[in-house]
C-alpha cells in the first residue's frame, strides 16, 4: 500500500502593513514589527565598527611598532634585500657623494690576464734601454718604475691588482676566469707609443728597433686566440688607452671593450660612448698643495704655463695669450716639459687664485688636475672637455667655465674674474680640497678605486649588450649604429 505523500510545504506569505502609527511585517501569521527590525540592525552596526577598529589597531602595531625581520619574513617573497636597498648613495664628511654598486652588492670579479712580458715590465725594460739608463732586462721586476707621469694610470691600475689586500677596493681579482666578471688586458698602451726617443735616429740604446704598431698587431693575435674574447666579442674586456693616440691602429677591434681614455677627442662617436668607457684623469705632474685653504699667499689672479702652439683643438691658446698678455695680476707663460717648468709652475699655481685650463691638442691636459691638487680655481676654456667622475663630483662647486669665443677677447677674462670675492675663492678652495684625493694616484682612496668603482657600474650594461648582441639580426645602415649615449659632439 503505498505511503501517503506528505503534503508541500507552503512557502511563508509576508505582506507588510502601515498605518501612521505603527509598522509591520506579517509572516504567516507571525508579525515582526519594524521597530525590532531597527533595534537588530542598530546592534549590527556598533558590532562592525567595533570589530574593524580592532583590525585597524592591529594592522599598525603590527606594521610600525613590530620589528620585521627582513632576511625572514620578506626573502620568501621578495628576492631584494630590502635592509641594503636603499644605501645607493654615501655621502662623505666633504658633503660629496659616492656612488656604491647597486644594493650593496660585492666587488666586481676582475681577470687579470697574464700577458707576455714584453706588453708590460718588457716594455719598460726597452724603454730604459732605448735611453742607456739600463743595459739589459733585469731579473727581478720589482725593481722597475714606470718612467713618465702624465700617462701612468696604466701602471698604478696593473700594480693595483697585483696587490693581494684588496680591503676596500670596487673589484677583487679572480684567477679562474670562469668566475669573472670583466677581463682586464694589461697591455701599457700609452707607453708603447714614446719607447722609441723622439729624436733623429731612433733608438740610441741597447733595446733594438720598437714598433707599436707591431705590438699592437701581436697583442690582438694573442687575444683574438683567446676563448673569452670570442665568447662575448669582447664585451667584457676592460682597455687602458690613456693617451689620446693610444692602440689607434687597433681601437676598431677593440671597441666593443670598456675603454679607459682621457677624452674622446680622437675617438669617433661608434668607436667610444660616455655610457659604455670611462673617463680618467692625467696624473698630476706637480706637487700638490698640502696647505689650508686662504687667499693672502695667492697673489696673483690667473696663471698659465704650457705650450702656446697646439694644433687643432688646441690653436684657443695662441688666442689666450694675446687676450692676456701684458694684464695686471696675470701670469701667462710658454713652456715645455722639463723640472724647472715643473718647479715653476708648481710655485705658480701654488701662488694664484685662477689657473687657466685651455684645451691642448685635445679637449683635456693634464694642467687641470695640477690645478685641483694645487687649490688654484680652474678656468676651463675647452668646449667639449669631458670630465672624470661626474657621477660624485659637480664641477661648478670647483671650476669656472668659459666657452672659447668669449674667453679669447680681450679684457673678458679679467672683467669675469677680477669681481669674485675673497669669500667665494675661499669656497672654491674649500670644495676643490674635499675632491682632491679623486685626483692623486698614490692616495689609497683616491683615483685607483674611483676608476674601479666606475669600471664596475659598467657590469650590468656589459651584460645587457652581451645579451642584446647574440639575438639582434644585423641592420644594414647609413649610419654607425650606436646603441648608446655617444661622445659629447656639441659645444658648450
Amino acid at each position: 500500500m503505498p505511503e501517503p505523500r506528505s503534503k508541500p510545504r507552503k512557502p511563508k506569505q509576508c505582506y507588510a502593513s502601515s498605518s501612521l502609527s505603527s509598522s509591520s511585517h506579517h509572516c504567516n501569521g507571525e508579525t515582526i514589527s519594524l521597530s525590532s527590525l531597527m533595534a537588530r540592525s542598530s546592534l549590527l552596526k556598533p558590532t562592525l565598527a567595533i570589530v574593524l577598529i580592532i583590525l585597524a589597531l592591529y594592522a599598525f602595531f603590527n606594521t610600525f611598532l613590530s620589528p620585521i625581520d627582513a632576511t625572514s619574513k620578506l626573502d620568501s617573497t621578495f628576492p631584494i634585500d630590502f635592509s641594503k636597498s636603499f644605501s645607493l648613495l654615501n655621502t662623505d664628511s666633504s658633503g660629496f657623494r659616492e656612488s656604491q654598486s647597486p644594493l650593496n652588492s660585492p666587488p666586481v670579479k676582475v681577470y687579470l690576464y697574464d700577458l707576455s712580458r714584453k706588453f708590460t715590465y718588457g716594455m719598460i725594460e726597452s724603454y730604459s734601454m732605448a735611453r742607456n739608463s739600463m743595459k739589459s732586462p733585469v731579473d727581478d721586476v720589482s725593481t722597475l718604475k714606470y718612467p713618465g707621469n702624465q700617462h701612468s694610470a696604466e701602471w698604478w691600475l696593473f700594480k693595483d691588482l697585483l696587490r693581494e689586500d684588496r680591503y676596500g677596493s670596487p673589484v677583487v681579482r679572480v684567477f679562474d676566469p670562469e668566475e669573472a666578471d670583466l677581463f682586464y688586458v694589461p697591455f701599457f698602451s700609452s707607453l708603447s707609443l714614446v719607447v722609441n726617443p723622439i729624436r733623429p735616429g731612433g733608438v740610441v740604446g741597447n733595446a733594438g728597433v720598437y714598433s707599436d704598431e707591431e705590438m699592437q698587431e701581436s697583442l690582438m693575435e694573442w687575444l683574438e686566440g683567446q676563448v673569452y674574447w670570442k665568447r662575448n666579442s669582447g664585451w667584457d674586456h676592460v682597455f687602458i688607452c690613456q693617451d689620446p693616440n693610444a692602440l689607434y691602429r687597433v681601437i676598431d677591434r677593440i671597441k666593443n671593450g670598456v675603454l679607459l681614455v682621457s677624452d674622446f677627442g680622437r675617438l669617433r662617436s661608434d668607436q667610444a660612448s660616455l655610457v659604455k668607457d670611462v673617463i680618467l684623469p692625467y696624473s698630476h705632474r706637480i706637487n700638490s698643495f698640502n696647505g689650508d685653504i686662504g687667499v693672502e699667499g695667492r697673489k696673483s689672479l690667473l696663471f698659465f704655463m704650457g705650450n702656446r702652439y697646439r694644433k687643432e683643438g688646441g690653436k684657443v691658446r695662441d688666442e689666450l695669450f694675446r687676450a692676456l698678455e701684458g694684464q695686471a695680476d696675470v701670469i701667462i707663460k710658454h713652456g715645455t716639459q722639463s723640472r724647472e717648468s715643473r718647479r715653476m709652475a708648481t710655485q705658480g699655481m701654488h701662488s694664484s687664485k685662477f689657473c687657466l685650463h685651455p684645451a691642448g691638442d685635445t679637449p683635456s691636459a693634464c694642467r687641470l688636475f695640477d690645478a685641483i691638487v694645487s687649490l688654484c680655481v680652474p678656468v676651463i676654456v675647452s668646449d667639449s672637455i669631458e670630465l672624470p667622475f661626474e657621477d660624485a663630483i659637480d664641477y661648478r662647486k670647483i671650476a669656472i667655465f668659459v666657452d672659447s669665443a668669449s674667453a679669447v677677447k680681450r679684457g673678458y677674462l679679467i672683467k669675469k674674474l677680477r669681481p669674485v670675492s675673497n669669500e667665494r675663492i675661499l669656497k672654491y678652495q674649500q670644495e676643490l680640497k674635499a675632491v682632491k684625493r679623486y685626483f692623486e694616484y698614490e692616495d689609497p682612496n683616491g683615483t685607483v678605486n674611483e676608476i674601479w668603482r666606475q669600471v664596475s657600474l659598467k657590469v650590468p650594461l656589459i651584460k645587457l649588450m652581451i645579451n642584446r648582441h647574440k639575438r639582434l639580426v644585423r641592420r644594414d645602415l647609413n649610419e654607425p649604429d650606436c646603441s648608446c649615449l655617444c661622445s659629447n659632439q656639441t659645444t658648450t
